[in-house]
């Protein structure tokens, strides 16, 4: 930009200020966000539109065909047809790219009702809370593929609440989440060859270490991903614990359990608890002994940094995924949590950008 260009465009800004400020009430000026609420509201209804239609005409080159009026985080734009068709703009959807996908990222995290709320304080834009449903629906939320090899897959299950007619109880179905590490996450609600498909297709290196608790849902989804000679199947060592922790009873026994399976000593474990007759000590045992050649030397992996040892360096999928299926009063139904999965999933994968 010239100096004589700044210098006439500061001239214009000034003039355009002084208009907006003499048609604002008196009492929208008394604090700094009184000021900012304004100046946003006075600029997406009077300049910004203007200034972004100028923008297209000019990128676009035609004003051919008929128009609609778009929201936009610049406020409510005209467009023709010709200009949504060079501009990439979906037919008969009433929001921009730039809002849906603002849109898409909040509700992502809350409630469609929270998302109207939250977008519109963000973006000075009211979109409906039927309105962000419906958008998520209506997308296509891919699963990405790796470049790099992927050493390690985490698999894990969840619950979620589905919807019942008026009057039933609630049901809590299953729903499985696969974790490429440093890579991706992916869930499906009972299809697990869509995630074992999703793995298979990715550059998996040999070992592939293979993390999971003691499930056997988990470990029938991990089987098929590679060939019994590349998998290195390990017990979580934060569900290990979780599962040491149920037996309870004296703090020195669960100590030295716990020393014990660091260094993957399961017979000394089983030893501590021979004399046990708490029903959680026997529960222990056989877990232990069902899932022996999946308890490794904790200590010697970690250590040497060979691989990761459980989920507990970072959040869990299923809790990441959770912070949004799991949000107060919510219940889904059936047909629609595979979307709902899809759609929390390409917000942790960082899918939803322009």
């Amino acid at each position: 930009m010239t100096p004589e260009q700044e210098q006439a465009l500061q001239e214009h800004v000034q003039a355009i200020a002084r208009i907006l400020y003499e048609n604002t009430p008196a009492e929208q000026l008394k604090t700094l966000g009184g000021i900012e609420q304004v100046v946003r509201e006075q600029m997406q209804k009077h300049v910004m539109p203007e200034v972004g239609g100028f923008f297209i005409t000019t990128a676009t080159g035609t004003t051919t065909g008929r128009r609609r009026t778009v929201k936009s985080i610049l406020g409510e734009l005209s467009l023709t047809r010709g200009q949504t068709q060079q501009l990439g703009v979906a037919s008969h959807t009433r929001l921009s790219p730039y809002l849906e996908m603002c849109c898409l990222r909040v509700s992502a995290n809350v409630s469609y009702e929270h998302t109207e709320k939250d977008v519109e304080l963000f973006t000075g834009m009211r979109v409906p809370a039927k309105t962000q449903q419906r958008l998520v629906h209506r997308q296509t939320f891919g699963l990405p593929s790796s470049e790099q090899p992927i050493q390690e897959v985490s698999a894990d299950g969840g619950k979620i609440r589905i919807r019942t007619s008026l009057g039933q109880e609630c049901r809590w179905l299953d729903y499985k989440s696969v974790r490429l590490h440093e890579f991706a996450t992916g869930a499906c609600f009972q299809d697990n060859q869509q995630l074992i498909d999703w793995v298979r297709q990715q550059p998996l290196t040999s070992p592939l270490t293979c993390l999971g608790d003691g499930h056997d849902g988990i470990w029938n989804l991990i089987k098929p991903m590679a060939p019994d000679t590349q998998r290195r199947e390990m017990l979580d060592w934060y569900h290990l614990m979780e599962n040491l922790e149920k037996v309870g009873g004296s703090i020195r026994r669960l100590n030295q359990a716990r020393a014990f399976l660091w260094k993957g000593d399961v017979d000394a474990t089983l030893a501590l608890f021979a004399l046990c007759k708490r029903k959680q000590g026997a529960n222990f045992c056989a877990y232990l002994r069902k899932h022996r050649h999946r308890i490794v030397n904790y200590e010697y992996y970690h250590s040497e940094q060979i691989c990761s040892i459980g989920s507990g360096a970072v959040e869990s999928p299923v809790k990441q995924i959770d912070r949004r299926t799991k949000i107060s009063g919510a219940q889904w139904k059936r047909e629609n949590v595979p979307q709902v999965l899809a759609h929390r999933c390409a917000y942790l994968n960082n899918l939803l950008t322009l």
